[in-house]
């Protein structure tokens, strides 16, 4: 059965030029959950806050999934990708052997919410080409009951598979259960996961019937396999599921890199101030 083994709640920080996030996982609270990396949440209504973005960085290493809860973001990058991410759409992204990419919104006001999760690559997928899923709103899967909604990017549930192809094996379900419904999701063993509620509470049960409340904003970290039940509260409830299996490898990172040595750390940083970090062979 699973159970909560800690609740988490995000860390007030900056990303980009500025742009306040809300960073729960990627801070000196909880390194990481392998294989994910960093979830950050950007989530405000006034455009002072956003509009500057997260101009021109690098990556190598790892994947990069951004989900849209609400508002528009451009991404531009140095393969000659671009793209538009509206409401309810996903960008995953696979940094691999190196790419310099731009995330920047396009609007001057209304609400920008959403979230950006690394998923890490292992060693031998680490150096893989940089590669885009640009996934519509309307291309993700979506199971509807009476109990609520909920949509796959990633993964499979209820015997549908999720909109986005992975190199690694992770679940990225969006779930919005109504007043007083529940959920119903069987962990594949091994693998580790956790809950981010993002509207409303939700109770999770867990060992020998015992229940554990996750406020909103709060993440649950989840241990152990078989089943997991989440029931939301009289308002109903709106949270991320996130499962994955581990790596198990070791993690070097250093900014927007993420090797398994220091020594693959110090030749990305190299090769980015040699302007050869997205040569391809």
């Amino acid at each position: 059965m699973i159970s909560v083994s800690d609740i988490i709640v995000g860390t007030a920080t900056s990303d980009g030029a500025g742009v306040e996030i809300n960073r729960v996982i990627g801070s000196k609270k909880i390194d990481h959950i392998d294989p994910f990396l960093l979830l950050d949440e950007f989530r405000n209504e006034h455009p002072d806050a956003y509009i500057a973005g997260f101009p021109p960085h690098p990556h190598r290493g790892f994947e990069t999934v951004t989900y849209m809860l609400h508002g528009r973001m451009r991404h531009e990058d140095s393969t000659g990708q671009s793209g538009l991410l509206e409401d309810g759409s996903v960008q995953w992204m696979t940094a691999g052997s190196g790419i310099i990419h731009s995330e920047m919104p396009e609007q001057t006001g209304g609400m920008m919410w959403g979230y950006q999760l690394w998923v890490n690559l292992p060693a031998d997928k680490k150096m893989s080409a940089p590669a885009y899923q640009d996934i519509p709103a309307k291309d993700i899967p979506e199971v509807k009951t009476d109990d609520g909604l909920v949509r796959l990017v990633a993964g499979e549930y209820g015997g549908i598979t999720g909109a986005a192809q992975t190199m690694t094996k992770v679940c990225y379900l969006d779930v919005r259960r109504n007043p007083g419904t529940g959920f119903d999701f069987e962990m594949p063993a091994g693998w580790n996961g956790f809950i981010y509620v993002y509207q409303g509470s939700a109770t999770v049960f867990g060992v020998n019937d015992s229940t554990c409340v996750v406020p909103q904003q709060a993440m649950a970290i989840l241990a152990g396999d078989g089943k997991l039940t989440v029931t939301g509260t009289d308002e109903g409830v709106r949270f991320l599921l996130l499962a994955g299996e581990p790596i198990g490898e070791p993690i070097a990172r250093m900014g927007p890199f993420v090797m398994n040595t220091r020594a693959e750390l110090f030749k990305a940083a190299d090769d980015y101030r040699r302007g050869t970090l997205t040569d391809r062979p």
